[in-house]
């Protein structure tokens, strides 16, 4: 998959970036270089092979040592909301961003 510049000005003009032309020019050439190693990785057979919790699993039999799950803090939320211009039903309400 290759970009073209229409498609670095489309993506710049939905980020809000005013790119000059060579500026787009090195991006089309980062992201395509991007692309070039992503192929690359899913060119690579991984049929049969487990995947790894850790690196060091492949190498050594490791135990992960993770913490339960527990709550550390109490539910504030009345008390972190009171300061919040608009709220309903517990949730924080904000202006619509989207077009």
């Amino acid at each position: 998959m290759s970009l073209t510049l229409s498609d670095i000005d489309r993506i710049a003009n939905l980020a809000r970036l005013d790119l000059e032309p060579d500026e787009a020019g090195r991006m089309l050439g980062q992201i395509n270089s991007f692309f070039d190693i992503a192929l690359q990785l899913r060119a690579v057979d991984t049929t049969g092979i487990e995947p790894l919790a850790h690196p060091v699993a492949a190498i050594q039999d490791i135990a992960l040592r993770l913490r339960d799950d527990v709550a550390s803090e109490p539910n504030q939320r009345e008390a972190n909301q009171q300061s919040a211009p608009a709220v309903e039903r517990g949730l924080f309400l904000v202006p619509k961003v989207i077009e």
